[in-house]
């Protein structure tokens, strides 16, 4: 089915473009919703319209992404975390702590400015050492690359493997020991 989209639908299509789409989709999906239509002389009228308002709309968030962007391209961060001997990380680095780092950046430069993790694009959480390079997708049209680097802190160094395995151990009987209190106040009492 030929239609006419009146929102942006993420991975299928902007404002105002026609496409062909599944007859399902756009049954189910876009018709119901009202983000698109059938491509009526009235349906293609009001998608131009909105497309033009949403071009404007678009520049000006690329106008504000801008400064933003050349605040953080090319920043290197670096992140310190505990590792075992195979340097794994115990933890990870996660799309959530790179916006963190990169909103005090961007605040440096631009103030008032923040970082969703959303716009971070890490395909998965970083759990090893090394360096990695991440782009950040500020808008549909602006975006920065920054490089993580994922080091061992000053505890992991020191540790041993058996000791490191104990502290883990010790964390897993304390969880355990809070679950289960947890679970004996959640039993209701017989009377």
């Amino acid at each position: 089915m030929k239609v006419v989209f009146f929102e942006e639908v993420e991975g299928t299509a902007l404002v105002g473009e026609i496409k062909e789409v599944k007859n399902g989709f756009a049954r189910n999906y876009l018709l119901p919703r009202g983000l698109a239509g059938p491509t009526s002389h009235n349906n293609l009228v009001r998608a131009e319209r909105l497309a033009k308002a949403d071009a404007i709309r678009q520049e000006k968030l690329d106008g504000e992404a801008t400064p933003v962007a050349t605040a953080i391209a090319g920043a290197e961060m670096t992140f310190q975390a505990r590792v075992g001997e195979q340097g794994r990380l115990f933890g990870s680095i996660t799309a959530r702590d790179i916006a963190e780092r990169l909103t005090e950046l961007a605040t440096a430069s631009v103030p008032g400015s923040t970082i969703e993790h959303r716009q971070v694009l890490l395909p998965q959480s970083l759990r090893s050492l090394g360096t990695e390079e991440v782009r950040v997708r500020l808008t549909r049209n602006v975006s920065a690359a920054v490089t993580v680097i994922v080091e061992p802190d000053a505890d992991s160094a020191d540790l041993s493997f058996d000791e490191i395995v104990a502290e883990i151990d010790e964390a897993e009987a304390v969880e355990a020991e809070a679950e289960a209190e947890a679970a004996e106040e959640a039993e209701p009492i017989e009377a």
